[in-house]
């Protein structure tokens, strides 16, 4: 019952995006376990692929000694559009391909998972959303967009919008790779190295805590021999003859561009409209857990607060303590997997609460 091993396409044929339209859009997906089971939605985040090649992988929290148990829970897991998986401008024919791929938001790629799950794998309801990073961004956009298919959201180092600090952020790498000398405006023939590689270099600046470098060392018990042998092996190694360059792009866009408030909106609320984001997480059925890092610099537990404030009651707050900064909800080390383990299985051992908003809205504000 489980493909676990296998990557499956799903086919949606002419499908809109944000940008225009994808001509023979492919989303990619894998599943683990009965599909009579309740349905766990997995999406990946920055780096990953289903295939577990290159930065991150897509099965660190599944398994039965994992967050995610196969053998209680059917779980989907699914590619963004734009990862190489899922139609990405490094896999789609002309006039589409490379540069001329259309922007993608997550908007986009919540309806194209929505299509696959209920039109390909007859999933009636999602027991659970659970993504980090990118993919927790996802889950928030699950909660939004449709709010009687989705029962619970756990967003793992992630946000409801990319902030204008996390925006500026992204800008580094990006201008690293867009103005090396092999980029050729994205019409590069072959694997642009100089541009990846300094992608890689200036993305992990941020990708830890400060205290992580400080109290736990990049040299990681002799692993590596200096800081640059750890970038070089770890984050150039991470992205180089894995990841295209224009697919990196696109993607970066998608994160850049995160905002539940434009949720079916399409360009008629200005960019960080406040009374729209704040309508759309106090609408919000599902339940919610949300797990920022203490330390984490690209999704601080500071914006998680205020983000949980607005949402009547309906979230909980929970606070990854860990040196480890971002990389501490993508599966880098056993003691932040643990506690993260605990914290998903009790919230999905919950019984949920008939919603009260009213009362929830009391609540929040007592």
């Amino acid at each position: 019952m489980s493909q676990a091993d296998a990557t499956l396409f799903y086919r949606h044929g002419r499908f809109r995006v944000a940008g225009g339209v994808l001509p023979d859009a492919l989303t990619a997906y894998r599943t683990y376990g009965d599909p009579s089971n309740p349905c766990i939605v997995f999406p990946t985040c920055y780096g990953a692929k289903l295939d577990n090649v290159g930065l991150l992988g897509q099965d660190y929290m599944i398994g039965a000694d994992k967050a995610l148990d196969p053998t209680k829970y059917y779980i989907v897991t699914f590619a963004l559009f734009s990862n190489g998986e899922s139609s990405s401008p490094s896999n789609t024919a002309a006039p589409y391909n490379g540069p001329y791929f259309p922007a993608v938001t997550y908007e986009d790629n919540i309806r194209a998972q929505y299509a696959v799950l209920t039109q390909g794998l007859n999933v009636k309801k999602i027991h659970c959303v659970i993504g980090f990073s990118m993919g927790a961004q996802q889950a928030y956009y699950w909660a939004v967009m449709y709010p009687d298919f989705v029962e619970r959201y756990v967003a793992i180092c992630g946000s409801a919008r990319t902030s204008p600090h996390n925006k500026c952020f992204l800008e580094g790498p990006k201008a690293a790779l867009v103005n090396s000398r092999d980029f050729e405006n994205g019409h590069y023939t072959q694997e642009p190295q100089f541009g990846i590689r300094a992608f890689g270099r200036v993305y992990s600046a941020w990708a830890y805590g400060q205290a992580w470098f400080r109290e736990h060392g990049y040299l990681m018990n002799g692993r590596y021999s200096s800081l640059d042998d750890f970038i070089r092996a770890s984050w150039e190694g991470g992205f180089l003859g894995t990841w295209d360059a224009n697919d990196l792009l696109t993607l970066l866009h998608t994160w850049q561009t995160g905002d539940v408030a434009l949720i079916g909106k399409a360009g008629l609320v200005a960019e960080g409209d406040e009374a729209s984001f704040v309508s759309a997480l106090s609408g919000i059925k599902a339940r919610g857990l949300i797990m920022p890092c203490k330390t984490d610099l690209y999704f601080p537990p500071e914006d998680s607060k205020n983000e949980v404030a607005l949402m009547k009651g309906t979230a909980e707050l929970v606070v990854i303590d860990s040196l480890w900064g971002h990389m501490a909800g993508g599966g880098s080390n056993s003691h932040d997997d643990e506690f993260i383990k605990g914290e998903v299985r009790r919230f999905l051992a919950r019984e949920l609460p008939v919603l009260n908003l009213l009362a929830g809205a009391d609540k929040a504000a007592s």
